[in-house]
């Protein structure tokens, strides 16, 4: 029986043949490049997941609030209905008190005078008054702060680009992070005039929250100070966040911004705040850039386009 060769299966490689030095560096290539592939993979997936999960914090900070706001709501306008009625009866007492000496001598003058100093009514008519306040200011702050947790998350508004004012953000986001500063350091807010710009407030208000907590944390003294301060730069607003702390040390501060690095102890941070506020300022067509020395302080720059740049 005749039999043909096949000219392709000749010239085909033997599979027991062994690999070529240049196809042993283009597989080691090729497997160095989907390790780093896989790399940008898991770290969009850790932001990803980062930002769900805060955005179910605000999703559940806008909710409590809610919550809050309908009750502080009628309780706010039952203290108004309750000052008028307060002022009234105070109206009838005055009336009461001139009419009380026309009783002087009589079994009900001196029940009336008895009563007076039992009760201590001229403490009582200055005291009350006092109360009065002091607790309408106590709900109006509970008011302000379930408003900032609102204006803070935002999740009550459509996720869309708006032109927002910033000082409005920072104000929201000084009063959330209060409790993490109020003890460490002073803040000083040196506020210039600002246009509004194209952005997502929510997402910002997340980046000025992490530059503040991190500055509190970064102070070491009894008590610090916290300064921010705005301006504009041509088509550009700049925000910065600048703390006197320990600073940063030169060989950390290339790697600030890289997910999962934290100079923090142990349970203190996750090193992903700087990740993500980094990704956020890119995803707003600006950028963020940090200058530290050590033993002096720390300032963190956020630099974003009032408009974003026209597609051709």
């Amino acid at each position: 029986m005749n039999t043909t060769s096949n000219p392709a299966a000749s010239t085909a490689p033997d599979v027991g043949e062994s690999l070529t030095g240049d196809q042993v560096k283009e597989l080691l290539r090729a497997n160095e490049e989907l390790k780093q592939l896989n790399a940008r993979l898991s770290d969009a997936q850790d932001k990803l997941m980062q930002s769900e999960k805060l955005a179910s914090i605000g999703q559940l900070a806008a909710g409590v609030a809610h919550e809050i706001n309908n009750p502080i709501g009628f309780i706010f306008s039952n203290f108004g209905t309750l000052e008028r009625y307060l002022d009234d009866l105070f109206q009838m007492l005055s009336a009461y008190e001139q009419a009380e000496p026309a009783l002087a001598g009589t079994p009900v003058g001196a029940q009336l005078k008895a009563l007076r100093e039992k009760v201590e009514l001229d403490f009582l008519k200055e005291d009350i008054p006092s109360l009065m306040n002091e607790s309408k200011d106590g709900i109006t702050r509970v008011r302000n702060i379930v408003q900032n947790l609102k204006d803070f998350s935002r999740v009550d508004t459509s996720q869309e680009w708006v032109s927002a004012d910033l000082h409005h953000g920072i104000s929201s986001t000084l009063n959330i992070v209060n409790n993490e500063i109020k003890y460490k350091a002073d803040v000083v807010k040196e506020f210039g005039e600002i246009p509004d710009i194209e952005c997502l407030p929510s997402e910002l208000n997340q980046v000025f929250m992490n530059l503040l907590v991190n500055a509190a944390h970064s102070i070491q003294a009894e008590r610090g100070l916290i300064t921010i301060r705005t301006g504009t730069e041509g088509d550009t607003v700049w925000v910065d966040v600048e703390d006197n702390g320990g600073g940063i040390a030169k060989e950390n501060l290339g790697r600030i911004f890289d997910p999962f690095f934290t100079t923090k102890a142990v349970g203190k941070g996750t090193g992903l705040g700087l990740s993500l506020s980094y990704g956020i300022v890119k995803k707003h067509f600006g950028q963020i850039d940090v200058f530290s020395e050590v033993g002096v302080g720390t300032r963190f720059r956020v630099s974003l386009p009032v408009q974003h740049p026209k597609e051709d």
